[in-house]
């Protein structure tokens, strides 16, 4: 890869930064990040696509490159196939089972693809924005129909403040000082609260537990626990954690929804804010595995 000078010393720069100045051990993440922000820096120098949305999105839709369709086809970013699509496929469970999903020869194939299917007119709102509005271009996304997720775009926003992914959204102006105090700021405020059809949550970082999120709102963990249906003190990676009831129903959206791949009947409950109790006897017979198709009202 032949990036700019300037292009290759904000990469350089910006993960070191944030592997010093976190001091964290390495994870999946961050190691992602390391290895493919430069292809999101070049993809935004070719395309204006902000490089914070195509890693979060990278992040987000491969599970930092551990996915079926990443590790078998190095689809980073859950396209799926379409009817110009011509080249190499997979199947896998999504919106209904057995989808069709592009598969690539290199992970650098599916960045140019992601690229060019934003270049498409349905997304072309996206480009009117300022290439560091993050926040914009991950609602537009959303709105746009890029995925069914009624909360994609608070995940997105939440895996680029995690890890300070905006710092590759700028033109080098700032200085390594303020750069580090951005990423102090970033963990002193690790869980924004976030509002969806009338309840207020958090997204859940990777290592979450109910415990620390508890302590933090000064909610008993017992209640917290209660309100997600938990079962478990550990919570799944970017995963919706409400500081309040559930409803009995989802609210908007879809009337129902499949079971995909790495999810189960609480992930839906979960995405739609539902009672899991409740979508459980809206679906008594339905096997809690990938590609089940579950009613939400």
């Amino acid at each position: 890869m032949h990036l700019p000078g300037v292009i290759k010393y904000i990469v350089v720069f910006v993960v070191s930064v944030i592997a010093a100045d976190c001091a964290v051990a390495q994870d999946p993440y961050h190691d992602y990040i390391a290895e493919y922000s430069g292809m999101a820096v070049e993809q935004q120098a070719l395309h204006g696509i902000p490089a914070s949305v195509t890693l979060a999105q990278g992040l987000l839709e491969s599970a930092a490159g551990r996915s079926s369709l990443a590790v078998r086809g190095n689809n980073h970013f859950g396209i799926k196939c379409h009817s110009e699509w011509r080249g190499d496929t997979l199947l896998r469970n999504d919106d209904a089972a057995n989808e069709c999903f592009r598969s690539y020869a290199t992970a650098a194939e599916s960045f140019d693809d992601h690229s060019r299917f934003l270049l498409r007119k349905r997304y072309a709102p996206l480009f009117e924005l300022p290439v560091t509005d993050y926040a914009g271009w991950a609602n537009g996304l959303r709105r746009c129909g890029y995925a069914t997720d009624p909360n994609y775009a608070s995940r997105l926003i939440a895996i680029i403040e995690r890890y300070a992914l905006y710092l590759f959204d700028t033109d080098g102006g700032r200085g390594a000082e303020e750069n580090a105090r951005f990423i102090r700021e970033m963990l002193a405020n690790s869980h924004p609260v976030r509002r969806t059809r009338g309840l207020h949550y958090v997204i859940a970082a990777p290592g979450d537990t109910y415990t620390e999120i508890a302590r933090e709102f000064d909610i008993p963990v017992k209640t917290l626990r209660k309100y997600n249906d938990a079962t478990r003190n550990r919570i799944k990676d970017w995963e919706e954690v409400y500081l309040e009831e559930k409803h009995d129903n989802a609210t908007d959206g879809p009337d129902s929804a499949t079971i995909g791949d790495g999810e189960s009947i609480h992930s839906l409950a979960q995405r739609f804010g539902m009672k899991l109790a409740a979508l459980r006897r809206l679906n008594p017979d339905v096997p809690d595995r990938p590609g089940s198709r579950l009613r939400l009202r």
